[in-house]
Order: structure tokens, then C-alpha cells, then sequence
């Protein structure tokens, strides 16, 4: 793990060390910047920033990574049902703030805080506006109610997911379904999920070696 100096000048060329140097948690490295050039060389060579309030920014590689081909998207028997239903309606692109910031909000068994701070919402809203950071939206009765943000590696085949939030049951799942099959149909090769959680396992996410990760990168 490379901590770099505070006096380090900015606006010089984005760079990260390889990723072997990485710790046993995956910290890569200790600062750098959340401008445009530093994030899409990040999440181009399989490194995400990941931090709270307070921190420096932290770049984190782990291995293993929590991955899930968008034709392995696990929907269960009661999620068919929901799907077939109709209850909700899906979009892109509609409302990514709303999205973000929701994210941000939302409480989160074990976790205190947010790592969406208002630095990370600005770099992530630039990266939308520039077309690389996409939201998916999930609506009942004209209400946000569900979603998902993340960043679109298109020439690489790669979806990059950042955060989700639901307020209704079963609406970011929903979301994420529904993203799935539209990656698959473009011909996708992966979602990145980055880090292990349950609930990613129960829709078919499982972990990797970061070096095949890597090679889906190339």
C-alpha cells in the first residue's frame, strides 16, 4: 500500500502502483484526487476509491472480487413473480442525483455513516455528465423507490457497480434485474460487484481471483 505525500501536485498525470502492492484488505493507495482522469484510469484498471468522511481518499484492489456475468444473475422463484407483476417501472439515466443521493441516505445494517460524501456525489455527477456513470431507477406510482448507480466501462464490456438503494421490497432487486438483462443483451461481459455481500451472493454474484478480474480488463 503507497501512501502519497500531501504536497504532491495534482495536476500532474493520474497513476496508481500495481496491484500486487495492494494489502491483505486490498488497499492500494492513500490519496491522488477524485477528478475525471483519476477515476476513469481507476475504474479502467480495476481500482475504486472507497473512504469516510474525514479520510483521505482511499484506492482499493481486493482479491478476491465479487463478480457476476450478466447471464448468471440469479432471480429467484418469488422474484419472477414480482418481475411478471408489473408493480414497478424501470429507467435509465432519468434522475442520477435523486439516485446518488438516496444511496447516501439510506441506513445500512453495520455500517455507520456513508462513504457517498459530497466530494464523491460531485466527481460521480461529473462522470455522468460526461457519460461514463449511469443510475438505474426504479418507480411505483410515480415514486423513486429503488436504484442503483454505477460506472460504464462500454468498450470493456464491464459495469462497474458502485451502490444501490431500496425503499419498498424487493425494488432494488428489481433494478438490478432488470440492468442484468439489458447488459446481456448488449453483450456484456461482467458486473463488478467489488466486495462480498450476502446479498450480492443471493443474486448470483461469487468472488474471483483479482487477476482473472484483471484479465476481463484488458
Amino acid at each position: 500500500m503507497l501512501l502519497l505525500p500531501e504536497d504532491q501536485h495534482w495536476n500532474n498525470e493520474p497513476w496508481f502502483p500495481e496491484h500486487h502492492l495492494a494489502d491483505e484488505e486490498g488497499l492500494l493507495m492513500v490519496g491522488g484526487d477524485l477528478t475525471t482522469d483519476w477515476l476513469l484510469l481507476a475504474y479502467n484498471s480495476g481500482i475504486f476509491p472507497w473512504y469516510n468522511e474525514g479520510q483521505p481518499i482511499l484506492w482499493w484492489t481486493p482479491d478476491p472480487r465479487m463478480v457476476v456475468k450478466p447471464s448468471d444473475v440469479h432471480v429467484s422463484k418469488s422474484m419472477r413473480k414480482v418481475l411478471r407483476d408489473n408493480h414497478y417501472t424501470v429507467t435509465y439515466n432519468k434522475n442520477f442525483l435523486e439516485v446518488i443521493l438516496a444511496c447516501k441516505r439510506i441506513k445500512r445494517n453495520g455500517q455507520d455513516g456513508t462513504w457517498i460524501t459530497n466530494d464523491i456525489i460531485d466527481a460521480y455527477l461529473r462522470l455522468h455528465e460526461l457519460g461514463h456513470a449511469i443510475s438505474v431507477e426504479v418507480w411505483h406510482d410515480e415514486k423513486l423507490v429503488g436504484g442503483l448507480y454505477g460506472i460504464d466501462l462500454k468498450e470493456k464490456g464491464i459495469f462497474c457497480g458502485e451502490s444501490m438503494f431500496t425503499t419498498m421490497s424487493n425494488a432494488s432487486k428489481v433494478g438490478f434485474i432488470t440492468l442484468s438483462r439489458k447488459l446481456e443483451k448488449e453483450n456484456y461481459h461482467l458486473i463488478d460487484c467489488q466486495m462480498y455481500t450476502d446479498h450480492l451472493a443471493s443474486l448470483g454474484a461469487a468472488e474471483i481471483p483479482r487477476d482473472l478480474f484483471l484479465e476481463y480488463l484488458q
